[in-house]
């Protein structure tokens, strides 16, 4: 697999999670993962309005959102392009290894209320979302826009703060969607206008973009919520440029977070060596669209190892051994691999 100079200028603007940072049950906001699809727009918050048609229109300032009712909730949000990379034959875009994920503290005020307020007639069918960020995508001018039914969006929050601080610049300053449980393209970012609508959205992001194809002329189906998935914190030291992990045999605790968008966890599994897999144990989440922790020892012995790890949601969904390609290299939850070397070193 080889890396385009363009696919490098999206790797350089946007970022991962470091898996270490799976032992935060918050992810430090340095730390979530970041994906910009255009600019970052500059918004004077000051002069910034909230446009909200329904049928009436509704006009709001920040002060006016912040003095609505407040809630704050932990969720997990997700790339749907989050393990593209590993994909055969490669996908050309932002080449995602499985970092793309972060956990969040979001603070905002909910949308169904607001919805209400501006008036959901009988024939609505669904809810759009527009940014600020413009941008040019599959030969498109256009401005980043999708949709949600109208059930769908009754979920939604609208923050204008994150783990405790208002938003920064590149997470949506002064304002953004946040949509528990659902990819992160769904959470548009730099919000400006919130429009009921009667029909389907025909927007380039819901009908050509975020859409799960088998080839090109496939209209395929689009991206919805998150997969099951389950991450390890990588045990021991790592080499710094395979990223091959070391350390001494003994008795090793193994831990990491799982989560998926389709219900709660209900199982995770490790095997080593291709051996069968043994259940690990299962904590509580902080919230119910926010990510459960695991932990098991392993009893690890000199040599070449290398460990996988899974999960099982309620609904019986679980990470797959070999994941279906598709062309957009979306949803991608195969199981982890870590390779590790064992040592005889003293600790």
């Amino acid at each position: 697999m080889s890396i385009s100079l363009e696919e490098l200028q999206l790797a350089a603007r946007n970022h991962g999670m470091p898996l270490e940072a799976l032992r935060h049950e918050i992810t430090p906001l340095g730390l979530h993962y970041l994906l910009t699809h255009y600019d970052i727009p500059l918004v004077d918050a000051a002069l910034w309005r909230l446009t909200v048609s329904g049928e009436r229109s509704l006009e709001l300032s920040l002060d006016d959102l912040r003095a609505r009712e407040t809630v704050t909730m932990p969720v997990t949000m997700e790339c749907a392009g989050n393990g593209r990379a590993q994909l055969e034959p490669h996908v050309v875009s932002q080449p995602w290894l499985v970092e793309a994920v972060g956990t969040a503290e979001w603070t905002g005020t909910p949308l169904a209320p607001l919805l209400a307020e501006a008036g959901v007639g009988e024939d609505a069918l669904e809810v759009v979302f527009t940014g600020l960020d413009r941008g040019v995508e599959g030969g498109v001018e256009q401005l980043y826009e999708r949709s949600l039914a109208l059930a769908d969006a009754a979920g939604g929050l609208l923050a204008w703060g994150c783990n405790g601080e208002p938003l920064p610049p590149q997470h949506g300053f002064p304002l953004r969607l946040v949509v528990p449980d659902w990819y992160g393209m769904t959470s548009v970012k730099w919000l400006q206008r919130i429009t009921v609508v009667s029909e389907p959205f025909d927007g380039y992001q819901m009908v050509t973009g975020y859409r799960l194809r088998r080839d090109e002329d496939d209209p395929g189906t689009p991206v919805t919520r998150i997969e099951p998935r389950s991450l390890m914190v990588p045990p021991g030291i790592p080499d710094f440029m395979t990223r091959r992990r070391f350390l001494p045999e003994g008795r090793v605790r193994l831990e990491g977070r799982a989560w998926s968008g389709w219900g709660p966890i209900e199982r995770v599994e490790l095997s080593v060596d291709g051996r069968a897999w043994q259940p690990a144990s299962v904590g509580d989440p902080p919230g119910p669209s926010a990510w459960a922790p695991w932990w098991m020892d392993w009893d690890a012995t000199a040599g070449e190892h290398e460990l996988r790890v899974r999960a099982t949601d309620a609904t019986g969904r679980r990470q797959p051994d070999a994941p279906p390609w598709n062309v957009g290299g979306y949803a991608n939850n195969v199981v982890q691999r870590i390779a590790v070397t064992v040592t005889r070193f003293e600790r």
